[in-house]
């Protein structure tokens, strides 16, 4: 007789609106204009996602020189890319569509329009991710200051404290970047933060959802990709919450069965760029092993979606 196991399913969960417009971009690209269709860098951090696009006839590249010159559509990622990205592709006569989600080209303005009013701007983010960059290169070099812990808010020296910004990545921990944050106003009372909090609608949510379930889980798994910054916030959030084991998992194949062994109730999330099939499997996995009893905990329900591109609007609408 199988072991009974009570699943904790996360709502909301898994594709955020930016993801899936960046995703349905490729797909109507390719509709539209056939293969190839180049994309720079991962168009969302997932593998199977990458791999599926791959297969329909999408061309990944890292950066704009690895493509040969072509009429094909040329897409930028959902994380957004530096100024100078879409100049090379005008300069080189590449006709690109810019997946960039709608809440990071928000950042983006905001970042714009504190360097017009000659603000010093401090950005709360993670060195080396691809949204990071993106955003720095919005304006010129040593225009954006990046702080990444509580520690490098403490040590900040700022060339103008009267004058001073800040903007976040917006796939960070909630309440890490609460953190940060208080310390930077308590340091420079006059700094400027966001009309509207930059980390997203939908990282906060799936945050929320975690802190609901983990404290009564025995383990959490996170499907979602080791390089994907919203994924690896989850778990961070699971074991903070009181999860005495979080983990973050690709796939089912990825699961370490002695390390389930004896639990009795498991959460299941996943990252934005993680597609519900992947949860289907994860769960599916476990039914295998174990009499399953599924219950979905809501904590906020999900209705924003975002417009494509206008040269992409018609094919969509056939």
């Amino acid at each position: 007789m199988k072991p009974r196991l009570k699943i904790l399913l996360c709502s909301p969960r898994g594709f955020c609106a930016g993801v899936d417009r960046a995703i349905q971009i490729v797909e109507l690209a390719l509709k539209r204009y056939g293969a190839p269709v180049y994309v720079r860098h991962e168009i969302v951090h997932n593998r199977y996602v990458v791999d599926s696009l791959k297969a329909k006839g999408a061309v990944f590249v890292e950066e704009l020189d690895q493509i040969p010159d072509t009429d094909a559509p040329v897409v930028f990622s959902a994380h957004g890319v530096a100024k100078s990205v879409p100049e090379t592709a005008a300069a080189r006569n590449l006709f690109h569509v810019d997946a960039t989600c709608p809440l990071v080209t928000k950042v983006h303005r905001e970042a714009e329009i504190h360097f017009r009013k000659g603000r010093e701007i401090v950005l709360i983010g993670h060195a080396g991710h691809p949204e990071v960059i993106g955003t720095m290169g919005q304006l010129p070099d040593g225009a954006v200051s990046l702080i990444e812990t509580v520690e490098d808010a403490r040590a900040f020296a700022p060339g103008s404290p009267e004058a001073l910004a800040f903007i976040t990545q917006t796939t960070l921990s909630v309440d890490d970047t609460a953190e940060i944050v208080s310390v930077l106003r308590a340091r420079f009372p006059e700094i400027i933060g966001p009309h509207k909090e930059d980390i997203c609608y939908a990282t906060t949510n799936r945050q929320d959802a975690v802190k609901a379930v983990a404290p009564r889980a025995d383990a959490t798994i996170v499907v979602g990709a080791p390089n994907s910054s919203n994924s690896q916030r989850l778990v961070e959030v699971a074991r903070r919450a009181g999860c005495p084991k979080a983990v973050l998992l690709q796939r089912a194949s990825d699961i370490d069965w002695d390390a389930f062994g004896d639990i009795a109730t498991l959460a299941i999330t996943a990252g934005a760029s993680a597609p519900e099939v992947l949860v289907e499997e994860m769960i599916g996995a476990f039914a295998d092993r174990y009499d399953i009893d599924v219950e979905t905990v809501s904590t906020a329900d999900e209705t924003i979606a975002f417009n494509l591109p206008r040269a992409l609007r018609e094919t969509a609408a056939e």
